[in-house]
């Protein structure tokens, strides 16, 4: 499927792409990372295959990763084609309680700084970057709808938050007439799938379109790292954090290495790269808007771009479910099959037949309206 074919994001009408670009590897600040002409051959990579949606953040590699992805879009004049994905919330002066944080002062001024870093006048997706567990969500909606009122933005929504907070935050809008969320970002891969609890059927009813990063648990699924005996598992940005207090890089488990053993063995049989197989099983997940890829060469980036150009069979994706699955804990062990019959009683019971709401898919070539020249034109 070429990256040209779009969806639209949750309950909006905002079109993006299936597959989206992670700059956080955009910089080498952290000490990983693409040098500014690799980000930009990544860049024109991604838009030269038909992608549209961007994702960055005002705390990737301080500040260069906003940064170069504007001059990026200014040297092409993209900025009305691209969608534009920005984040809040993470400390930018440690000595500064209100630099930091979800609250109303630090997002006017951490929006004031990415708008400013991009070189554009508007964001078109802003995201809360991760709960402070402090702020009042009606603080944080108000927020985001002065923001869309004041142009500054056009759409708005959650990444690394309570399946709670995202609902009462909905809510809120819904009931006093805020702007809604329209996207959830959250980590979804083969190897951390909690998100099937919760923020799936939540995004489903309240129309928050999931955008999954860490699609490959940090480059554990593209098969760069393997099971070690000395502590040394492969060259990477896993080995680089091994012991870093941030669970986004704990992956380096027995149970995650099962996985990658299984994923390898798909990604045989098929003939694709482990990555590609990887991103194809999350992007085709229910409830999944779009997928952050991210890379730190361009061949990666490449190989990536191709995970939507195949189908993968039902049994060898059953394989990775079953290889992947995560017990369900209570009160997930209620809800199962065996515990909701219980409910049922003796006769099968569902929610909709199939083809109750069939999917819109606008594919047809554009209609004439009275000659190549109006249409050039239009």
């Amino acid at each position: 499927m070429s990256l040209a074919s779009t969806y639209t994001l949750g309950r909006s009408g905002l079109r993006v792409s299936r597959l989206a670009l992670g700059t956080m590897t955009f910089g080498t600040d952290w000490g990983w990372g693409a040098d500014k002409a690799a980000a930009r051959a990544m860049f024109d990579a991604y838009v030269d295959a038909g992608g549209n949606l961007v994702d960055t953040a005002d705390l990737y590699t301080n500040g260069h990763s906003e940064t170069w992805l504007g001059e990026f879009v200014r040297e092409r004049a993209l900025r009305d084609r691209m969608v534009i994905v920005t984040k809040y919330g993470y400390s930018a002066q440690p000595d500064n309680p209100n630099a930091g944080g979800n609250g109303r002062k630090n997002m006017i001024r951490a929006v004031e700084g990415s708008l400013r870093r991009l070189g554009t006048d508007y964001i078109d997706l802003y995201l809360l970057h991760s709960w402070d567990q402090l702020t009042p969500v009606d603080e944080v909606m108000r927020g985001f709808d002065d923001l869309v009122r004041a142009g500054k933005v056009r759409h708005v929504g959650l990444s690394n938050v309570p399946a709670w907070y995202a609902s009462r935050a909905q809510t809120l809008a819904e009931l006093r007439d805020y702007e809604p969320l329209s996207a959830l970002q959250l980590e979804y891969s083969l190897v951390e799938r909690a998100v099937e609890n919760e923020f799936i059927p939540l995004g489903q009813q309240m129309g928050m379109g999931l955008m999954a990063w860490s699609p490959l648990a940090s480059g554990l699924l593209s098969g760069k790292y393997r099971p070690s005996r000395d502590g040394q598992f492969g060259d990477g940005r896993l080995q680089t954090m091994a012991g870093a207090d941030n669970p986004a890089f704990a992956k380096l488990s027995e149970r995650n290495f099962s996985i990658v053993a299984e994923l390898e063995a798909v990604a045989r049989e098929l003939g694709r790269s482990m990555a590609q197989v990887a991103l194809n099983w999350v992007a085709n997940r229910p409830g999944v808007a779009s997928v952050l890829v991210g890379a730190t060469r361009p061949e990666q980036l490449a190989d990536n771009l191709g995970a939507l150009d195949f189908v993968i069979p039902l049994a060898l994706r059953e394989r990775l479910n079953t290889a992947s699955a995560m017990p369900p804990r209570y009160p997930y062990s209620f809800f199962t099959p065996s515990m909701q019959a219980m409910l049922a009683g003796a006769n099968p019971v569902g929610d909709k037949p199939a083809g109750y709401q069939p999917p819109v898919w606008i594919a047809a070539p554009a209609a004439a309206v009275g000659g190549a020249a109006v249409a050039e034109n239009a």
